[in-house]
């Protein structure tokens, strides 16, 4: 099975607002090129690509308790919690279960999906939908118009290191199990760096 068919097995019949290779997805200002360069700055390289796709069973396997262990850090911060309440101050919860596939999706596309122009496109559409720009546009919402990007930033730590547990419990060699870490690392930087694009002031990125 190639990069392409890993993709595609992964690849949701219908998730709301995943716009993943569709016309209405944003266009990254961010050149292949660039994108290259910032791979190499994080050490990526296709080695960490095939190794997340050896062990691509154990995100398939456990995609959704990662994310749910992830999100159970939001629920019990007020302050990462609020930005997903509607105008009353409750929780918007169906908001946050579209959120949800849609995160769990991402796991998966972090894994398989190939870093082409479509993959990098996506990484502007998921960083704008984190500011005024379209957060909330997706899912017709009415939470706070932006997340903050000092959270976005601080909360790759806890997708990094969190998901330790779920590599341990399949009895990896020292060596493999230390590749795997340092490969979902490394795919985490990327999408938080592509992510916090819209952020900055232009120039400064």
């Amino acid at each position: 099975m190639n990069e392409h068919d890993l993709a595609q097995s992964t690849a949701p019949a219908s998730i709301s607002g995943y716009d993943y290779g569709r016309p209405n997805s944003a266009h990254s200002p961010v050149s292949l090129e660039e994108m290259r360069q910032i791979e190499a700055t994080a050490g990526w390289s296709e080695e960490d690509a095939r190794i997340l796709q050896r062990h691509g069973q154990i995100f398939k396997d456990n995609a959704e308790e990662m994310v749910d262990s992830w999100r159970a850090v939001i629920g019990s911060q007020p302050h990462l919690a609020k930005w997903f309440f509607d105008p009353d101050g409750k929780p918007d919860e169906d908001y946050k279960a579209k959120i949800r596939k849609r995160f769990v999706q991402w796991v998966l596309d972090a894994c398989f999906r190939p870093h082409d122009q479509t993959w990098l496109d996506y990484q502007e559409e998921i960083g704008l939908r984190h500011v005024p720009a379209k957060k909330n546009l997706t899912d017709g919402a009415h939470t706070p118009p932006v997340v903050p990007m000092r959270y976005l930033l601080a909360f790759a730590t806890i997708v990094t290191i969190g998901t330790r547990k779920f590599f341990v419990d399949r009895g990896l060699s020292c060596e493999e199990l230390q590749k795997l870490e340092d490969a979902w690392a490394r795919t985490v930087q990327l999408h938080i760096t592509l992510w916090s694009r819209p952020y900055v002031k232009e120039g400064l990125w």
